[in-house]
């Protein structure tokens, strides 16, 4: 699917890194068919030595010389990028967008009739496991968008949905594994509580979510339908259950994927301005 084609990444960091990592890993696309560029050249030579890809300072002779090019820089400063890049962007570039907050319609009016798949992905994909969800833009298409689906499933699982989604998806899996942190963290303060050694516990409790969550995806069934099996009469998972639901542990989670949503939304008012 990516055979004879070129990318290029505007921006170096850890999430190019990731993805770049993950495309590669996959076989997907040779080393030397990628380019990635940053303002700054130690970096670049990191990038180099570690994934074997060209690199570039110059953002013209990127944007130039690609077929897709990967938008991977802070919101902040995506405006400059754009100024930078729209005279040399073609019509037949496949622009991906990662700049969080910023809309398709947003990166359209620098980028008209450009193509413009743009993605949530969280920090997992570093780790190959991230959770990437696509948008597509007016003139993407849905060859463009099973494209990038390919390559961001290469770093773990994507999926594809509405635009006006975006905010919700930012509130559950963008901002979702520091939620995991969190309840890593405290499982493992629980097994020190109890007797285990810090670093015990935090295998015990970052394997048993990861397990946890695998059994969901490979099984397909309700999370509800496994925590029943596990749920003995009188046992012990169903009396740590009930002290979870005492404390609320359910309602706060629901809060804080609501409260991030709503960050999210206040964010991009502000980039999109």
């Amino acid at each position: 699917m990516l055979q004879n084609k070129k990318i290029g990444f505007i921006g170096s960091g850890a999430i190019a890194e990731a993805l770049i990592g993950g495309i590669i890993k996959a076989g997907l696309i040779a080393p030397e068919q990628i380019t990635a560029n940053d303002i700054s050249q130690s970096r670049l030579d990191y990038m180099q030595s570690k994934l074997g890809v060209q690199t570039t300072l110059d953002i013209e002779k990127i944007v130039k010389g690609v077929n897709i090019l990967f938008l991977t820089v802070k919101p902040q400063v995506v405006q400059s990028v754009l100024d930078v890049i729209a005279p040399f962007v073609s019509q037949t570039t496949l622009v991906v967008s990662v700049v969080a907050g910023v809309t398709t319609k947003v990166l359209q009016e620098k980028l008209p009739s450009i193509p413009i798949v743009r993605v949530m992905p969280n920090t997992p994909v570093a780790v190959g496991e991230g959770m990437s969800v696509i948008a597509l833009g007016e003139y993407a298409g849905e060859e463009n968008g099973n494209l990038v689906l390919t390559i961001f499933s290469s770093a773990g699982k994507a999926i594809k949905m509405d635009e006006s989604a975006m905010d919700a998806v930012t509130g559950l899996s963008g901002s979702g594994p520091g939620y995991a942190f969190v309840l890593i963290d405290a499982l493992a303060d629980a097994g020190v509580l109890v007797g285990l050694s810090r670093q015990n516990a935090i295998i015990m409790a970052a394997q048993t979510l990861l397990g946890a969550a695998k059994m969901v995806l490979e099984t397909g069934e309700h999370p509800a339908a496994l925590r029943d099996k596990v749920t003995s009469p009188g046992g012990t998972t169903i009396a740590g259950v009930y002290a979870l639901e005492q404390r609320g542990v359910r309602v706060a989670l629901m809060d804080a994927v609501q409260a991030a949503t709503k960050r999210s939304q206040e964010m991009g008012k502000k980039t999109n301005e």
